[in-house]
């Protein structure tokens, strides 16, 4: 495992990293043992950053890290966020106040059972005031129950809105062979500032894994919107780009294994978080970062992405 500087946190964090999104129960359903075996296989491969959400499986996620993380905690950084809590069950909060951020960050830090959350981040994209977020992890930055702070957005004015004091730690950014759209503007931003940047989507929600086909379906929460109308429209399209780039495939280096290569390849980026929902692959995702894609395989990448 290779490991990277996160911002300004000065931390060294796996260039593979896991997001916990998947064990959350919301990309289909994940046994409670297997998920915990998950988080110890990636412990045992040198994966030290766990990225999760309160709203991922409406704190399930969170509850499966805690669990899981029971005995290592000194020896990983956990990174949550808060915002979106409730918003797929329809019954979001405002996040009007400062009051609903310390409500979020307790209920987060009683799930995971630490006593500080590592990394803390917003989880509105959109976000077009940050006053309360920020006002309220300042807050809880000097109650110490969070380290330091983040956002979750692909909007390069949204991240400067939330760095305005020059304390945003990292930014989660989705970024893919498919979706290269950030190396545009919010990448350049963030290395010039000295934002650390965490990949989510970097296998494109599993279409870069090259195992799709135009006959697959989908039945979780997440990819349902892929089975009909612009949104298989689109899946299509993607799988059509992804024949195109077969040539990433060897016998020792899957497709997979090819996107996360690509993704760490940018300067800008610290480390990618793709999910993992059992032991085999998560091993994958990891030996991904022993290995890197060469100036060809790149430059034929940029002309698929171009055409």
């Amino acid at each position: 495992m290779r490991y990277r500087q996160l911002g300004k946190t000065g931390w060294q964090v796996s260039a593979v990293s896991m997001g916990c999104w998947g064990i959350g129960g919301q990309w289909g359903p994940v046994a409670e043992d297997e998920a915990i075996r998950t988080i110890h296989a990636a412990i045992d491969l040198g994966v030290n950053l766990f990225d999760t959400a309160d709203s991922y499986g409406q704190g399930i996620s969170e509850e499966l890290v805690g669990r899981a993380l029971r005995g290592h905690r000194q020896n990983v950084f956990v990174a949550t966020k808060v915002g979106n809590f409730a918003r797929r069950a329809g019954h979001p909060l405002s996040y009007l106040t400062p009051e609903h951020v310390y409500l979020c960050c307790d209920a987060s830090l009683g799930r995971l059972k630490i006593d500080a959350i590592d990394l803390y981040q917003c989880h509105i994209g959109t976000l077009e005031d940050p006053s309360v977020f920020l006002e309220a992890f300042d807050r809880l930055i000097e109650r110490g129950k969070i380290r330091h702070y983040a956002i979750s957005t692909n909007s390069v004015d949204v991240l400067r809105r939330f760095n305005r004091d020059g304390r945003c730690a990292s930014c989660q950014i989705n970024y893919s062979i498919l979706n290269p759209g950030a190396a545009n503007d919010i990448f350049p931003y963030c290395l010039e500032n000295g934002i650390g940047t965490l990949i989510r989507g970097p296998i494109a929600q599993g279409v870069l894994a090259g195992k799709f086909t135009e006959n697959t379906t989908f039945d979780d929460q997440v990819r349902a919107g892929w089975n009909q109308g612009e949104g298989r429209e689109r899946f299509l399209r993607q799988l059509r780009q992804v024949e195109r780039l077969r040539f990433l495939e060897r016998p020792d280096r899957s497709m997979a294994q090819a996107a996360l290569q690509f993704v760490l390849a940018h300067p800008a980026v610290t480390a990618a978080i793709p999910g993992a929902k059992n032991v085999g692959q998560i091993r994958a995702n990891a030996r991904a970062a022993d290995g890197e894609l060469g100036e060809s395989e790149l430059a034929r990448i940029r002309d698929v992405i171009a055409s």
